[in-house]
């Protein structure tokens, strides 16, 4: 067993490049169009690739469809959940999967011990890309910015799904809504379709939200979430406060607080949405999962990823009265609300 881990540990990256693989070749969207199970042999001239080579993608398959991305039968292959989301009419989080494959962030991993044994402050990302942290990486190159952005909306579209299936009270009573760091627009999009009387604003650094198109259903705001926040009954932040320091958030969370107590009544608050590690938690892959997303936040931004008592102080610090934790995740997110 022991030495099973040790190996399973070290071919783990294998994992990472026959999703690409399978995203660069679309099976998904090909398995999708078959409408039936789709049997190898079929799968393979779709693609196409020569005859001899079946046994390579059968094996790639085999391996893809134990960890349950995709399911077969005698008949052939068929789609799941987990491989749905990556059709491009879908969620297409392919995009997701390019992202964090991307060859010259996957080599920045071999500097790790060196990150930790030097004496700077530099981060891995810093590291590898000039000492530039991606936010300004992103502004002098926007197609950078994009390709992040498109990432990011791919995984937003699943999670608010399922965002509102579990937590609609979460929106009730609600006239307007600031999605704060907003990016794209994307959960904004699907927030304003799922609720048609909510006034929402994408609020987000100038020069991303330059790249949002206009909508009917929401305005666009550009500013620094640092300084001031447009005010609104809710104040919605996903997936943001877990790439900052705790003294960044708190700043962040204090702008948020401001922004709902200028509307003069007492019906504010903020929604969080981010990860909370639980290693008590009955899901080992989730436990798993959410340290892994930690040690990215560490070597991407110097942040990290919070257990429940760094988010109680971090509120607290911030000037919250109260907050409630929603205990069902949503994958391996949570929902905070906060009350000024």
């Amino acid at each position: 067993m022991e030495m099973t881990i040790i190996r399973n540990s070290c071919l783990a990256y294998i994992n990472s490049f026959a999703l690409k693989c399978i995203v660069n070749l679309d099976i998904s969207g090909r398995i999708k169009a078959y409408g039936q199970h789709m049997p190898l042999h079929e799968l393979a001239r779709s693609i196409p690739i020569p005859p001899e080579k079946d046994s390579m993608l059968g094996r790639i398959m085999a391996l893809l469809v134990h960890q349950g991305i995709f399911a077969q039968s005698e008949a052939g292959y068929l789609l799941t959940p987990i491989s749905e989301l990556l059709l491009v009419e879908g969620s297409n989080m392919g995009t997701y999967v390019h992202m964090l494959t991307q060859v010259d962030f996957l080599q920045s991993w071999e500097r790790l011990s060196e990150v930790l044994t030097d004496t700077g402050t530099c981060t891995l990302f810093e590291k590898t890309f000039g000492g530039k942290q991606l936010w300004e990486l992103s502004k002098e190159e926007p197609g950078i910015g994009n390709f992040f952005n498109e990432a990011m909306t791919s995984q937003t579209k699943p999670l608010m799904s399922g965002l509102f299936a579990i937590y609609p009270h979460i929106f009730d009573g609600l006239h307007s809504l600031v999605d704060v760091g907003g990016g794209s627009g994307a959960a904004v999009k699907i927030i304003s379709e799922a609720f048609p009387g909510l006034r929402c604003i994408v609020f987000d650094l100038p020069h991303v939200v330059a790249e949002v198109s206009k909508n009917d259903s929401f305005d666009v705001v550009g500013g620094d979430m640092f300084e001031k926040i447009p005010p609104a009954d809710a104040i919605f932040i996903k997936n943001i406060l877990h790439d900052w320091s705790d003294e960044d958030c708190v700043r962040i969370l204090k702008r948020c607080k401001e922004a709902i107590e200028s509307r003069k009544h007492n019906a504010g608050k903020v929604i969080v949405v981010d990860i909370i590690i639980d290693l008590e938690s009955d899901d080992p892959k989730e436990v798993e999962t959410s340290l892994l997303f930690d040690i990215e936040m560490m070597c991407c931004f110097g942040s990290k990823e919070r257990y429940k008592k760094e988010w109680h102080d971090i509120i607290l610090a911030s000037g919250y009265s109260d907050y409630k934790i929603y205990p069902t995740r949503v994958g391996t997110d949570a929902v905070i609300e906060l009350y000024p």
